[in-house]
């Protein structure tokens, strides 16, 4: 099929402006970007699902951090999975599965090189590549692993738990060993499917009660290890329970991306002397040669039946925005993904 003939033109998403607080839909435009035709080694790659993350919101501002600010005016990227629908590489032929991080756009087009074959799952969706099976799996492993070294009878805290990190760190820390997982979640419902289809043995909605209140009567045997999502109140709540060598693996601090004031930091941080304590913050990019490893062992897990996940699935590459504000706001169970839904060609 000549790339002449399909798809000339990609629904594509840009921020605007930087949002001050919560973002809102006027910091963002959809724009309908025009196409030129294929180079030599280049690919056209209609998407299929594309991911919104929290980490995304960190880049819409101008702040310095791991990855660069999205550049106001341009389209913003991030993971997507498609296949390829015109392509002049002898690599990557038409029909291929692909992943990229071409994201925030319904067609996606590049050098093959930007672009990665991926095997069809032939009982699941492709979506998954954006989540239990692809970076959101290998976050939480490697902040299990390299970070917070769970071991056999470890007793693990994990904040956001309802989140596609956090649902993929609780059935991790289990294969790992763990003896028993807590996590937290902001709705009674969130609280009841991590222990009835994620295997927590324990889980308190964190919106009930101060999290520094509850979470005592849930570890009375302390905590080995923290994986934090969230950051605040909830990093506060783990240092008092955290058992002597406690391992603080921080992975995110959702409840403050959108602060406008500097957040107090905890007040018991003399815990970290009494009782050695060791806090680690990580970004994925630092540890991507756990892939390799991650793979074998999700793989194995997910033939398995070993590993649930859910998603949270919005249609429509025009909701896009709609998909990540919800996401912040938790809107989620599991990772949240959009559906592209190709446009008729006519």
């Amino acid at each position: 099929m000549s790339e002449n003939t399909i798809y000339q033109s990609s629904t594509q998403i840009q921020l605007i402006s930087r949002p001050a607080g919560w973002p809102s839909a006027e910091n963002f435009r959809t724009v309908s970007v025009p196409l030129d035709d294929l180079g030599e080694n280049q690919v056209r790659v209609a998407n299929e699902f594309i991911s919104v993350d929290p980490y995304m919101r960190g880049r819409m501002s101008s702040a310095k951090s791991y990855v660069p600010p999205f550049e106001l005016g341009e389209t913003m990227d991030g993971s997507a999975v498609g296949r390829v629908i015109a392509s002049r590489s002898g690599s990557l032929p038409v029909g291929t599965l692909v992943l990229h991080q071409l994201g925030w756009r319904d067609i996606a087009q590049g050098e093959a090189s930007m672009f990665r074959a991926v095997p069809e799952l032939p009982a699941a969706s492709p979506s998954l590549y954006l989540g239990i099976l692809g970076m959101t799996g290998l976050t939480a492993y490697v902040g299990l692993t390299e970070i917070g070294a769970v071991a056999a009878g470890d007793t693990v805290f994990i904040s956001g738990a309802a989140g596609a990190v956090g649902t993929a760190a609780g059935q991790i820390a289990r294969l790992l060993g763990a003896n028993r997982v807590i996590g937290s979640a902001g709705s009674d419902e969130k609280v009841s499917l991590l222990k009835e289809k994620y295997g927590f043995d324990a889980a308190l909605n964190y919106k009930t009660a101060p999290v520094r209140e509850q979470l005592p009567e849930l570890v009375r045997e302390g905590v080995d290890v923290f994986f934090d999502n969230v950051g605040g109140a909830h990093l506060e709540a783990a240092v008092d329970v955290m058992n002597t060598h406690g391992r603080l693996a921080i992975c995110g601090a959702i409840s403050q991306y959108n602060a406008t004031e500097q957040p107090k930091g905890p007040d018991n941080l003399t815990n970290f002397i009494t009782r050695s304590l060791t806090m680690r913050g990580f970004t994925l990019n630092h540890h991507l040669h756990r892939a390799g490893e991650f793979n074998e062992r999700m793989t194995e897990w997910f033939a398995a039946g070993k590993v649930a996940y859910d998603e949270t699935v919005v249609d429509g590459i025009d909701n896009a925005v709609d998909a990540f504000l919800g996401m912040m706001r938790g809107a989620n169970t599991g990772k949240m993904v959009v559906r592209t839904g190709l446009r008729d060609t006519g």
